[in-house]
């Protein structure tokens, strides 16, 4: 049989067995760290419910930096009610996110090994685990960043003085709280998701408390002509719509689930624990903006809560920022695997979180304004993330989520996802195109495309990129071998002994 056979027929996906045993016990177990990697999850190892991903993800997404987004949309010049609606609208990337989750159980597999069948073995070296590395050293660095702010800001208030080589100590302890639970990995993760997030909540909760009690509702957004006030209103969205597109990662989570988890369960477990934290802390920073000055919340936060909160709430933003980066790390060690690097996931996570360790000081220490330099990333990102997500989204449709992990783990020159050379050519030219077509749309303080500058600032990269790169995939998909052959789609309804002798 050549290779050109790519899926697994739903009738071969094996029925999950019936367990008991809990997520964390088939992924390693709480201190124990897990050894698997983008290897297939047997059947066997299986177990839990889609209810358990809701806790993972309300864990790493009640963050502070949500807060500061939605007083940044403030600080644009919107509207109280523009700013809220930018955040609701931007955030329904959140059901995208869930439904890349549903390719976990299929494949059994991370979702960096699953993009092999959108780029091949070779282009998802670069498409997969090249941007999906650069993308989480970038997330793990603000969190590291933010993290030391708010440990920085705390430290004085427990009456602990520091000197320079002190700050330093700080960043290093955030980074190795950040890293160290990613190290143990799915099973340490997913029995602690739940007491950090419930942790969390309580005490955003008592923040908003203070934020409507202070809040400035009379407050009015600087007049300006309508067209300026549609630029930044699609600016606010890219730059809102780049936290749930930056989670490609669905899979990570959800693949130790049984292969006939139900998908309505995963896409709405996933898609609610990261939407409903987002929208209400962004909502909250956007109705704080109107009573403090937002460019440095961790600051002028005391100025509405009472003296014995702001202890309180600094360790919330450090604990947010850490429990976030679990997640982060844990999946950027899973694309360093892509690369192609002989190398454990617990190895991984230790270079890569070296590595942002390193960025992260520089973030801290050098960089010239921390604000100004989160939103220009967060607007570029979009970029490459909106094409990316796409991509993923619709190669799940037009597979009908039907991937074999053992297949996905053949990297070899006959596996069914070498392609041509290693690539597959309507991922590539997808991203490609999405990607050049975001470029010129984009309008951010670092770079304005040519159509955007034409549009009179209006960046439409988060709303055209992501169809220009889904379309693209979906056109080539069905037109580009193997799949221009109808019998070889998932689709398809010939046998499968017939498929095989076509494939043959």
């Amino acid at each position: 049989m050549s290779n050109e056979l790519l899926t697994q027929p739903p009738e071969e996906v094996p029925a999950a067995p019936a367990v008991t045993r809990s997520p964390a016990a088939t992924a390693g177990g709480v201190g124990h760290v897990e050894t698997h990697g983008l290897d297939y999850i047997a059947p066997s190892e299986r177990g839990g419910s889609p209810v358990s991903l809701f806790w993972i993800w309300m864990s790493a997404n009640v963050l502070y930096l949500y807060f500061v987004i939605g007083g940044g949309l403030v600080l644009l010049g919107l509207s109280v009610l523009e700013a809220l609606a930018v955040t609701v609208v931007g955030n329904l990337w959140w059901a995208i996110v869930g439904w890349l989750a549903v390719s976990g159980p299929a494949a059994g597999a991370p979702s960096v090994t699953i993009m092999r069948a959108m780029y091949g073995i070779r282009g998802n070296r670069i498409f997969g685990g090249g941007l999906g590395v650069l993308i989480g050293l970038f997330y793990e660095v603000i969190n590291i960043a933010v993290g030391t702010f708010a440990a920085l800001a705390l430290l004085p208030m427990l009456g602990v003085q520091l000197t320079g080589p002190g700050e330093w100590v700080v960043l290093i302890v955030v980074a190795f709280l950040s890293f160290i639970f990613s190290v143990y990995g799915h099973g340490t993760i997913m029995a602690l998701a739940p007491y950090f997030s419930a942790a969390l909540a309580v005490a955003f909760v008592v923040l908003g408390f203070f934020v409507l009690g202070a809040a400035d509702f009379s407050y009015t957004a600087p007049e300006m002509p309508a067209g300026e006030r549609w630029a930044l209103i699609a600016l606010g969205y890219a730059i809102v719509a780049s936290g749930p597109l930056s989670w490609g990662t669905g899979a990570d989570y959800s693949r130790y689930l049984p292969a006939n988890t139900p998908r309505r369960g995963v896409i709405w477990w996933t898609a609610l624990g990261g939407f409903i934290p987002a929208v209400v802390i962004g909502s909250l920073g956007v109705v704080a903006a109107t009573a403090i000055d937002m460019t440095d919340p961790q600051r002028t936060i005391s100025e509405i809560v009472p003296g014995w909160f702001t202890p309180i709430f600094l360790f919330v933003v450090l604990l947010g920022t850490i429990t976030n980066n679990v997640l982060v790390a844990y999946s950027t060690g899973l694309y360093a695997q892509g690369l192609g690097l002989r190398l454990s996931r617990a190895t991984t996570v230790v270079v890569t979180g070296l590595a942002a360790t390193a960025m992260g000081a520089w973030l801290v220490f050098a960089a010239p304004s921390f604000l100004d330099t989160l939103n220009a990333a967060l607007e570029l990102s979009v970029s490459v993330l909106g094409p990316l997500v796409a991509i993923y989204a619709v190669d799940i449709l037009l597979r009908r989520n039907r991937y074999d992990g053992v297949a996905l783990n053949d990297e070899s020159r006959s596996s069914a996802f070498w392609y041509s050379r290693g690539f597959f050519a309507p991922g590539v030219v997808a991203m490609v195109a999405g990607t050049t077509v975001s470029l010129l749309l984009v309008n951010s303080t670092l770079f304005v495309g040519p159509i955007a500058a034409a549009l009179g600032g209006a960046d439409l990269s988060a709303l055209l990129a992501p169809v220009i790169g889904g379309g693209v995939y979906a056109i080539l998909w069905r037109t580009t071998a193997p799949y221009k052959n109808p019998a070889l789609r998932p689709d398809a309804t010939a046998p499968e002994t017939d498929r095989m002798e076509n494939a043959a």
